[in-house]
């Protein structure tokens, strides 16, 4: 077991990358945020806050891996690099 940091400094930055995994995996998938909110049925503005790694809710990350036909893991693992997004 760990000991979290006595900052939460950390937190902004790991919501950066899963930000940046969602828009890789989307991107590789030649899919626009459009397609994605529409078929994960959110919000436009909740996938630009996702990729952009401003807070979300759980429920709405499980969503958006669902329409990307990726597991959960893919996206929040700290042990797995992000996706190169060809641009």
């Amino acid at each position: 077991m760990r000991d979290l940091p006595h900052s939460d400094d950390w937190i902004p930055d790991r919501r950066r990358t899963i930000g940046a995994r969602i828009r890789a995996e989307r991107r590789h998938q030649g899919l626009t945020q459009d397609q994605v909110w529409a078929a994960a049925r959110l919000d436009r503005r909740t996938i630009q806050h996702a990729e952009a790694g401003i807070e979300v809710k759980l429920s709405t990350l499980l969503r958006i891996a669902w329409v990307l036909g990726v597991p959960l893991a893919r996206l929040v693992d700290e042990d797995e690099q992000p996706a190169a997004s060809g641009e």
